[in-house]
């Protein structure tokens, strides 16, 4: 696995900082965090994470609060050694490939916040933190990390879209001020299926076809997803032209990003 290789190859340099707050060994241990989580979901006889209270630490979160809960989880798990952490990445992938095979892929599965997400997004989740955070070790180490758009893609499209369609359970309640009409987002890109989101105070819906949009945004998957988890500055993905925004309403992305917004962790 590509991001095993790249653990493997910290060896060296571990300690070197991926992010603000993590280094690169910290980075795949929290990798192989959600890996070992998610091997629970699809087999309930795995081992579960040694983590006091974990159920009840995740079903409390919010999109705002998630870099608390990884720190907790952070903090129970004490193994830094890239070697150990890439065998126990690829033992537990091999696990969780294993155990969700058979799975109905719109099997709704409970997820931070009691959102439902389905099997399939949350295989994607996962597929986005390999992306993510190994562009981040990747950056750290000097080394070159592509993106594929195609793989990017499966983060909006399986799992947003997915977890939106089942049920997004108290992810946006932070607090947040909420806009007082509905918002409509039409998101477009080569790699995902036309998709209208609709915010209506705090929760979101999936728009119904031929229902107006204020906003539409255009994307590269890749660079959306970099700039929505802080990897990139709006700015950036806009120059870039990762990302263009267009019709009657632009202005409504600012309310509409404020309530649905990602963690930048």
């Amino acid at each position: 696995m590509r991001f095993s290789a790249l653990t493997r190859a910290s060896v060296q340099r571990p300690d070197a900082m991926a992010t603000r707050t993590w280094t690169v060994a910290d980075s795949a241990a929290h990798v192989l965090s959600l890996v070992s989580l998610y091997v629970t979901f699809f087999d309930p006889d795995a081992e579960t994470l040694p983590v006091p209270d974990l159920h009840r630490i995740l079903s409390a979160t919010t999109v705002d609060t998630v870099n608390r809960a990884n720190a907790i989880v952070l903090a129970n798990l004490c193994e830094r050694s890239p070697e150990r952490l890439a065998r126990d990445l690829d033992s537990a992938l091999a696990r969780l490939l294993s155990a969700s095979r058979a799975c109905d892929p719109e099997m709704p599965i409970p997820w931070l916040g009691d959102a439902r997400v389905p099997a399939v997004g949350v295989l994607a989740h996962l597929v986005n933190e390999f992306l993510l955070h190994g562009w981040d070790m990747a950056k750290a180490l000097g080394r070159a990390w592509p993106i594929p758009d195609a793989d990017a893609g499966l983060f909006f499209e399986q799992f947003l879209v997915g977890m939106i369609r089942h049920d997004h359970g108290i992810l946006l309640e932070t607090g947040s001020r909420t806009s007082a009409r509905p918002i409509s987002v039409d998101f477009r890109s080569a790699y995902t299926a036309p998709t209208l989101l609709v915010l209506e105070g705090r929760r979101v819906r999936i728009g119904d076809r031929g229902e107006p949009a204020d906003a539409r945004i255009t994307f590269r998957p890749a660079g959306l997803n970099l700039m929505l988890f802080g990897r990139t500055s709006i700015a950036r993905a806009l120059l870039r032209r990762d990302v263009t925004v267009s019709g009657p309403r632009p202005w409504l992305l600012v309310p509409f990003i404020r309530v649905m917004h990602l963690p930048h962790n």
